[in-house]
């Protein structure tokens, strides 16, 4: 398997994995329109045998606090091939997601994912509790401090691009 940066030529690759990673079209279009609007600050393929199995998308947040503006990211969202999953795969790019996004300068990551998956890469229920999430609630929102104390003393509202409208 190698994971590498995606590219223009994955387009077509990536929105087809999308669909039949979530069964309809959403996630697809939400990826193309996150792309358009250059609010992507990593994507990343998994390929097999050339191949496209697996994309992981991390766009640009902010959280709004009550006087500053922070620059976050959203892991969101994710797919790999459902004839491919439970394979590592999907924890294979979370993690290369991850130190890419780091090696940017990256600070916080942001999640609405499951609770039993994600802690496994280091994201915590409880650093989001004073993050308030239009996308969920409870266990299944988490935050990812890339740099040690990023989100000490934050509370705040998670604001996402323009493409999530379609999901609130």
């Amino acid at each position: 398997m190698l994971i590498r940066p995606a590219t223009s030529h994955d387009e077509l690759a990536v929105g087809i994995l999308h669909i039949r990673a979530f069964g309809g079209p959403d996630e697809a279009t939400l990826v193309a329109r996150l792309r358009a609007d250059e609010d992507i600050v990593a994507s990343l393929v998994a390929e097999e045998d050339g191949i496209v199995v697996a994309n992981i998308v991390f766009s640009r947040v902010v959280v709004e606090t009550a006087d500053n503006r922070i620059d976050a990211v959203a892991l969101a969202p994710m797919a790999v091939d459902p004839d491919r999953q439970r394979r590592g795969i999907g924890s294979a790019l979370v993690r290369e997601g991850l130190r890419v996004c780091q090696q940017a300068g990256e600070s916080i990551v942001v999640v609405v994912g499951h609770p039993a998956y994600y802690p496994r890469f280091g994201f915590s229920p409880a650093l989001a509790v004073p993050l308030r999430n239009p996308f969920g609630t409870g266990d299944a929102v988490m935050a990812l401090e890339l740099r040690p104390g990023a989100l000490r003393g934050v509370e705040g509202e998670v604001r996402y691009p323009p493409a999530f409208d379609r999901f609130t």
